[in-house]
């Protein structure tokens, strides 16, 4: 594994121990659909369904993970959404929710964890 995919896993752990701690269940971590993409993380919150992506740089990266997601990059998303609830038996009451988890880790200390519910 590359440093960049070394990132990105350890931002996707930092982001579902995140999740559990808002009281959230992860039922599957990137899960993919085909050619299509992939969805980093899925959760539920009560009734709600949670796909959420997570995006994580390094403190003097390009861009701030929190811009990282592009009308593009939601409306995929959104796909993948419905495609993961057309292949695991249908919404849920509460309906489906697509969050943002931004990670940025600095070159010391811990890094900072931001969640955006309904992000998209």
């Amino acid at each position: 594994m590359n440093a960049r995919g070394a990132l990105g896993k350890y931002g996707e752990e930092l982001a579902a121990r995140r999740l559990t701690e808002a009281g959230m269940t992860v039922l599957e971590r990137n899960w993919r659909s085909g050619r299509t993409g992939e969805i980093d993380i899925v959760a539920r919150e009560g009734d709600t369904l949670v796909v959420c992506e997570v995006k994580t740089r390094r403190e003097r990266s390009f861009q701030h993970p929190m811009a990282a997601l592009t009308p593009v990059k939601a409306e995929r998303l959104r796909g993948l959404a419905e495609r993961w609830v057309q292949e695991h038996g249908g919404a849920p009451p509460g309906g489906v929710r697509i969050d943002l988890v931004g990670i940025l880790v600095p070159r010391r200390g811990a890094p900072e964890v931001e969640h955006v519910r309904g992000a998209a």
